[in-house]
């Protein structure tokens, strides 16, 4: 590109931005042209049982066996199984308003598609991006830890035993996982080979990990001792705060039905397909949590539990069971890769829905005519889950982990509201955007009064009370929207499961460190910059070359005839 076309760019980015990043895509336009400029399209291959397995195998591996140690020790203690609870209620109704977005717009996109079509451009890319951040560092993260379960299942209980140490980089990024690096690389290559073979390797590996988990629960509950859930200092030592904190923490455990629902290109069925997919999977995925994390509780008292591969670190240190510890090696490992499988499909498709877009070079969007998979958009991911699951520890990874996450599902939850009362219903969109300003507002009010001791106790009351009123007011005044063909799922007894799932995402955000939203900052900025400097240009060139093809296509068109 000239110079001077450059110059012209800058100068007319206001122009721009006004003119894309409130514009809105419909349903039907993703469906058809902004699926084709992919090329090929991907196979429907998958039926709903594929999708029960990938949600269930993206999210096992990936929580209890990462988490849970740290969790239960420093931050929930033995009531850590609490924090699962109440993170897989947010979790459950985020994916509620998933699914029905999901039957509604069933393209790979997820988030990202579903907050364009209802918030525009800009909304959908900074969702989108979000969540991209996420799971490329929640997969960084649980390979890194896949090293840990597969040292401990031969036998090695050095936590860096199988890392090589830099000392010419800094702390923090200088032990350098290879083995990390050599699964997500081999997990790469298979995903571009083919989704259903994925699929079906998921599949078995899921298979032999529930077999595992049911192994540890039955065996951690046989050798435990209840005592150990409440000696020493309670079954809640850290109080109920640091059970929500808890939850904040592994709810990044529940990423996988997020995976579920960026294969709605690919499933057959997909109005029946996604609901029971999606909700199914959190469902069945939040009971193994539990009883997990009881099982591990039980074994050893919470200051006791290790940080690296706590559940095989159970095992190995309780009498007559250290034959056991690599047995759990084993099937966290295999859990761990499962997880790992499920999450990069996800995170790829994310990736190459937003390059349909145009907001990233299109070469992203490219899916290969023989195999239907996203080809570009795999490899790439993967070799940035690979540099930074390489260099990277687990402490500095979780900082930045679940912020993102909580912050896209907020927005899809206000989405679906938004969707159904303003774009599809007859309420008046000002009207919408009131209630879902109140409804942040007072969540946010009642978080911030948690925070405060003593004689904010009050403010809890009164901003809870005033998110019930502000709900129940707007469910009696909004005319709810057209719910669609029969076939469609939808979200029932609506405002309410949407507005919760709104509640519990900003009220788990602010349990989060102040690091955490440090670093988010930083990365929002990264996003809005990239936007502004590429994403609105790329679309708004593209825009204009359609309009002039569009222009003579009409005008040939009229001198044959």
């Amino acid at each position: 590109m000239a110079l001077r076309d450059v110059l012209l760019s800058v100068a007319q980015t206001p122009h721009r931005l006004r003119r894309r990043a409130l514009v809105t895509w419909t349903p039907a336009q993703e469906l058809n042209e902004v699926r084709d400029r992919s090329g090929a399209r991907m196979a429907r291959r998958l039926e709903w049982y594929d999708l029960v397995g990938l949600g269930v195998g993206g999210m096992l591996g990936a929580g209890v066996f990462v988490t849970t140690g740290r969790v239960a020790r420093d931050t929930a203690g033995p009531a850590v199984f609490a924090s699962y609870v109440v993170a897989g209620v947010s979790a459950l109704l985020s994916s509620f308003c998933y699914a029905e977005f999901a039957v509604r717009v069933p393209v790979a996109g997820g988030a990202f598609s579903y907050l364009r079509v209802t918030f525009g451009e800009f909304v959908g890319f900074f969702g989108g991006a979000n969540i991209l951040m996420e799971y490329v560092l929640s997969n960084a993260a649980v390979a890194r830890s896949f090293t840990d379960y597969l040292a401990s299942t031969c036998g090695v209980t050095e936590p860096n035993a199988w890392r090589v140490e830099v000392e010419a980089i800094a702390k923090g990024y200088n032990a350098l996982d290879f083995p990390a690096v050599a699964l997500i690389l081999l997990l790469t290559a298979c995903l571009c080979y083919s989704t259903k073979e994925s699929s079906t390797l998921n599949m078995v590996l899921t298979a032999f990990h529930l077999l595992f988990f049911a192994f540890i629960i039955v065996a951690g509950f046989w050798n435990g001792s209840a005592r150990n859930m409440v000696t020493p200092g309670g079954l809640a030592p850290y109080g109920v705060r640091g059970v929500l904190d808890g939850a904040a923490v592994v709810y990044f455990s529940y990423i996988g039905y997020d995976s579920a629902s960026t294969m709605a290109e690919e499933i057959r069925d997909p109005a029946r397909a996604l609901p029971v997919g999606i909700a199914g999977s959190v469902l069945i995925v939040s009971a193994l949590y539990c009883l997990m994390s009881v099982a591990l509780c039980v074994m050893l008292p919470y200051t006791e539990i290790t940080e690296s591969a706590p559940f095989s670190s159970a095992f190995r240190d309780k009498a007559g069971w250290r034959w056991a510890s690599n047995v759990v090696g084993a099937g966290a490992s295999i859990g761990i890769v499962a997880s790992l499988l499920v999450a990069m499909l996800g995170q790829a498709r994310y990736l190459c829905v937003i390059a349909r877009a145009r907001l990233v070079p299109a070469w992203l969007a490219k899916v290969h005519p023989s195999t239907g998979t996203p080809m570009n958009a795999t490899i790439f991911l993967g070799l940035c889950t690979a540099s930074i699951a390489l260099f990277t520890e687990l402490q500095i990874v979780f900082e930045m982990i679940s912020i993102g996450t909580l912050l896209a599902f907020y927005l899809v939850a206000n989405a679906l509201i938004y969707h159904r009362y303003a774009k599809v219903g007859a309420t008046r969109p000002l009207h919408v955007l009131l209630f879902l300003l109140l409804l942040t507002l007072s969540s946010v009010g009642f978080s911030l009064s948690r925070r405060i001791d003593g004689k904010w106790r009050w403010g809890m009351a009164l901003f809870g009370a005033m998110s019930v009123a502000v709900v129940a007011i707007f469910h009696c005044t909004a005319q709810q929207g057209a719910a669609g063909p029969p076939s469609e799922w939808t979200v029932p007894l609506m405002p309410w499961p949407a507005a919760a799932s709104v509640f519990l995402n900003v009220f788990l955000m602010t349990t989060l460190k102040m690091r955490s939203f440090q670093r988010f900052g930083i990365w929002s900025l990264v996003i809005t910059i990239f936007y502004v400097c590429y994403g609105v240009h790329s679309t708004y060139t593209a825009e204009e070359n359609e309009i002039v093809n569009a222009m003579i296509h009409d005008a040939n068109a009229d001198i044959l005839s």
